[in-house]
């Protein structure tokens, strides 16, 4: 199976940003802070942030979100050509949506050592036993990514969150 490739383009990293400010939504509505961006052509065709505890919906993730926003936009559910930008390494759920929707390329912040479908658990994307397989660039600001999904968790079991900053003495 091929490696996620560890590079990132001008355009990646502005893309990840704007999904972190997607990600920054769905934490401030108590939802995991998970944000996606479909991009084709260097347009947006679908964005979304996790919504699955306020839509009462197991399906509601960020990706699946964007994707379906994405068909309904340029109306046709293949999305050929395309990029999905994500904060966090998509679940296997999202990894096959991804695959039947024939989206070329993936690029992710954080890794899911938990539940990852794109390298860290299992790597959907690119297995050879299924028709599509998906272009993966992992690590796009995976700093902020993954610090935006860590500071979420500790507040949510009420342990105070401490920036490395913070830890810096000002002698």
């Amino acid at each position: 199976m091929a490696e996620a490739l560890e590079f990132e383009t001008g355009q990646d990293h502005d893309w990840m940003s704007y999904a972190l400010e997607l990600a920054r939504r769905a934490g401030s509505a108590g939802e995991v802070p998970v944000g996606a961006v479909l991009v084709r052509a260097g347009e947006i065709i679908g964005e979304g942030w996790n919504q699955s505890i306020g839509a009462c919906d197991p399906t509601a993730h960020a990706e699946t979100l964007a994707l379906r926003a994405a068909a309904v936009r340029v109306g046709n559910y293949r999305l050929a050509d395309s990029t999905l930008y994500a904060t966090l390494e998509p679940c296997p759920m999202c990894a096959g949506a991804m695959i039947h929707a024939r989206v070329a390329r993936l690029v992710f912040g954080a890794a899911d050592p938990r539940a990852g479908a794109a390298g860290s658990v299992f790597n959907l994307l690119q297995t050879d036993v299924l028709n599509h397989r998906v272009q993966i660039v992992s690590g796009i600001l995976a700093g902020d990514c993954g610090s935006l999904l860590r500071d979420f968790f500790r507040a949510r079991r009420g342990k105070p969150v401490v920036r490395a900053e913070s830890l810096i003495s000002a002698d």
